[in-house]
């Protein structure tokens, strides 16, 4: 479809024939933190109303409460946690790195202004981290779904090969679960916050490497695991999730705790009869999916993921206990530019977002186009100038056009300009 006919095809200046997301395989990571005012655990909502009244400089509206950061992610409160999310990445290598870095460069810019915050009120505030979303496209046709290949089944299927691997990956000894929850277009697999940007990368990286070679199987249905040479549980039995549909592994699917003892030990009984240790376990899940794994890696989180599942980095269900880095997101663990953009550009969808959300006006057949807000993760709303008319595009079509995207305009500009001057002037 041309430009020319998109517009005309609109019915009171807004484009109607849109996708319900966006076309390309994509992932996204959302994090959720619980809020300790002064020392005592706080609901979000309570004690700030809004994310407005954290981020000093206007944000662009996403939908519902959430607000969109400079940074590509949004944030918001939900039932009692802030939560931040990135935008959708498309599925490529590296794919994993991206997510993680949006994720941690948000969760850096909201601590900066939680750190103004706390100037300003004369509170102190900490972010402590309570759960990870990684979520992985599904976009498999509808006429190769049939009853063996939904995306419930799917999250079944996945509750019984990721945890494990999971567990050594992101998991602490006070933790209490993996969780696979199936969504209308995405599986979304949910752990505990992961205070280490490298492992949680690596983590994203396994996931995703596993759910998609999984999406290929002909199958969904438990009897698939047996064609595929992986060891898996005898005495697992996963339980439905505790928040939306879904399942997960919590400590009572196992015969004894697994998050508490020695990850080396022989002692698991498998299904073909071998008593295994789960880092032995995990290190066969993970051959077996490598190479699906390595298609979308980048070489740091691929040697992570292999020095882990070998023992050669300690995963964190070998300390003593959860580090203290936990309660304190942003001050105690940081983004450390593990990838910096000149590595490591920008995706496509990343791209589109951050021009939307910076104010970049939008020349399309000799008109120019000003973002107004976000519809979901998958359309931007503009304003045309020329006559105010309002239009919606999909990230698919804008991808297309990333060339036409015009400067910062002044208002963005002055708002930008002020904002470093105010932090520059309280380093001084």
């Amino acid at each position: 479809m041309t430009v020319a006919s998109l517009l005309k095809n609109s019915k009171g200046g807004e484009e109607h024939r849109r996708p319900a997301s966006a076309g390309l395989a994509a992932v996204g990571l959302e994090a959720e933190f619980a809020v300790v005012l002064d020392g005592v655990p706080v609901k979000p909502e309570d004690i700030f109303g809004s994310p407005t009244r954290i981020v000093r400089a206007p944000m662009m509206h996403r939908t519902g409460r959430s607000y969109h950061l400079p940074t590509g992610g949004a944030v918001y409160f939900d039932t009692g946690v802030i939560e931040l999310a990135t935008p959708v990445i498309e599925i490529e290598r590296g794919c994993a790195a991206r997510a993680g870095r949006s994720l941690w460069e948000s969760i850096r810019f909201l601590r900066r202004e939680l750190d103004a915050w706390e100037e300003r009120e004369a509170h102190t505030v900490h972010l402590s981290g309570f759960s990870t979303h990684y979520n992985v496209s599904f976009e498999l046709p509808h006429h190769q779904r049939g009853t063996s290949r939904t995306v419930e089944k799917l999250a079944m299927l996945l509750t019984h090969i990721v945890p494990v691997p999971v567990m050594l990956l992101a998991a602490n000894r006070r933790s209490t679960g993996i969780g696979v929850r199936p969504r209308i277009n995405r599986i979304e697999i949910t752990a505990d916050f992961t205070p280490d940007a490298a492992l949680m990368i690596a983590t994203m990286t396994f996931i995703v490497g596993v759910a998609r070679q999984v999406m290929t199987w002909p199958s969904y249905e438990l009897d698939a695991l047996a064609a595929h040479d992986f060891p898996l549980l005898r005495d697992f039995r996963p339980e439905p999730h505790s928040s939306r549909h879904g399942w997960v592994a919590r400590v009572s699917s196992f015969s004894e705790n697994p998050f508490l003892v020695d990850v080396n030990e022989s002692k698991w009984p498998t299904r073909d009869g071998d008593t295994l240790s789960l880092r032995e376990i995990a290190g066969r899940i993970t051959r077996y999916f490598w190479p699906s794994i390595t298609s979308i890696a980048d070489p740091r989180s691929q040697r992570l993921i292999g020095a882990v599942m070998s023992g050669r980095t300690p995963s964190l269900l070998e300390l003593d206990d959860r580090p203290p880095s936990y309660d304190s997101v942003g001050r105690l663990c940081t983004w450390e530019n593990l990838f910096p953009v000149r590595a490591l550009p920008r995706s496509r969808y990343e791209r589109v977002f951050i021009r939307a959300i910076s104010g970049r006006k939008l020349r399309l057949d000799g008109d120019w186009f000003t973002p107004t807000g976000m519809r979901g993760w998958s359309h931007v709303i503009f304003r045309r100038d020329r006559d105010d008319s309002r239009h919606v595009f999909s990230l698919d079509f804008l991808l297309g056009h990333l060339a036409n995207w015009g400067p910062v305009g002044p208002r963005t500009t002055r708002r930008l300009e002020r904002t470093l001057r105010e932090r520059g002037e309280r380093r001084k």
